[in-house]
């Protein structure tokens, strides 16, 4: 073959100098090869986290897409959209959750979008080997929780657990419904308006009516319609999802009938509470539903004057705390977490806006004597000091 004698003599100089200097040539192959992988991990790390988790969706035959114990609105709404993009990938997908469905908004939610979820109570419990965490990103409430290694987490929440695969904890969130809206944006997937068919959008994915209709209550849910905790890309994935929402169903998941018990929980509350400068703590005694507590905590921290504010209930000899602030001064988690950390069987925590906790009865190792009880008034006390500062 002929060869132009400029080109000949380029070859020529590059072999004489690869035998001549064998060590700078290696040298210079692997810093090629160093640069190569580096830009290849730079731009795979660039690849929106939504692309990242489709394709390892796509490698699953099967995931079971749990929730925390008495899943709410975002979370239902987080697995959901995770089940809804498994499914258009050809995986299986099962939603599951320990715990119980009790708040008539929840209860609602589930109803309204005819939402197949499947409750467990142990590890054995769980749909497939692959598991996906959504909206906490540490498995628990269920016997053997704490042998689960999820190939993904998806979350909101401040936490330490982390997916062998995937991890994507956005604690600037105001819910997790917004990032799994984000990944089907990443996607390009198309919202379906509620008078139209996903065979009608163009892409491979599609944001269904259901789907959208529930991301966008549990971004509105989580966010106190998004007045509280919401950050700009709270607002943009509701933007996104809105033409797909069906305002039918989304007002009547808002708008459930309230049970007769929460509504003189909250006149308890209301009649009971005890107050502090502009903090206020209400002892409700014993409750049937638990769900009860939170909500009359909702009611109060409405009231004028009040800046922060923790129910108390019981149930079953175990006492259940709920928390709200608006006061920038009171961390609600941590108010109620420096209170409970020094109560036997107590455990408490949660955001700066939002806390609850627990001290669970304790009885006696045979079973046969009464519980421990918990010196109410000096659990108060606690809790003003806490919220005071006075930790």
């Amino acid at each position: 073959m002929w060869v132009p004698a400029v080109a000949g003599n380029t070859f020529a100089g590059v072999e004489g100098f690869v035998r001549t200097h064998p060590e700078l040539t290696a040298a210079g192959v692997v810093a090629a090869l160093v640069v190569l992988a580096s830009t290849y991990a730079f731009l795979r790390l660039r690849r929106a986290p939504g692309v990242r988790f489709r394709r390892l969706l796509a490698e699953q035959d099967a995931v079971a897409v749990l929730m925390h114990p008495n899943p709410d609105p975002d979370a239902m709404a987080a697995a959901v959209g995770v089940a809804s993009l498994a499914d258009q990938l050809d995986v299986d997908a099962t939603i599951q959750f320990p715990g119980q469905i009790r708040h008539q908004e929840n209860r609602a939610f589930r109803t309204v979008l005819d939402l197949d979820l499947d409750q467990i109570d142990h590890v054995t419990d769980l749909a497939a080997e692959s598991v996906v965490l959504v909206d906490h990103n540490e498995a628990r409430g269920f016997a053997g929780a704490d042998g689960v290694l999820p190939i993904a987490v998806v979350d909101h929440h401040p936490g330490d657990g982390t997916g062998e695969a995937f991890t994507d904890v956005r604690t600037d969130y105001g819910a997790t419904a917004s990032i799994v809206a984000e990944y089907f944006k990443d996607n390009d997937a198309v919202p379906v308006p509620p008078d139209k068919h996903a065979s009608e959008t163009a892409g491979d994915l599609a944001l269904s009516t259901r789907v959208a209709t529930g991301l966008l209550y549990g971004i509105l849910a989580d966010t106190k319609h998004l007045t509280v905790g919401a950050s700009e890309p709270d607002f943009a994935a509701a933007a996104y999802v809105y033409p797909g929402v069906d305002q039918d169903q989304l007002d009547r998941i808002a708008n459930p009938a309230v049970d007769a018990e929460v509504l003189e929980v909250k006149a308890r509350a209301i009649a009971g509470r005890r107050i502090e400068g502009s903090f206020a703590v209400a002892d409700v005694g014993g409750v049937n539903n638990v769900d009860a507590i939170p909500q009359a905590a909702d009611e109060l921290i409405q009231l004028e004057g009040v800046s922060a504010v923790v129910v108390i209930g019981e149930r079953d000899g175990t006492l259940h705390l709920s928390g709200r602030s608006r006061d920038d001064r009171v961390h609600m988690g941590n108010a109620i977490e420096a209170v409970l950390v020094d109560v036997d069987n107590g455990d408490g925590g949660g955001h700066a806006r939002m806390g609850g906790g627990t001290v669970v009865a304790d009885r006696d190792p045979t079973d046969e004597g009464e519980p421990a009880t918990v010196d109410r008034e000096a659990l108060t006390d606690g809790l003003f000091r806490a919220m005071a500062g006075d930790v």
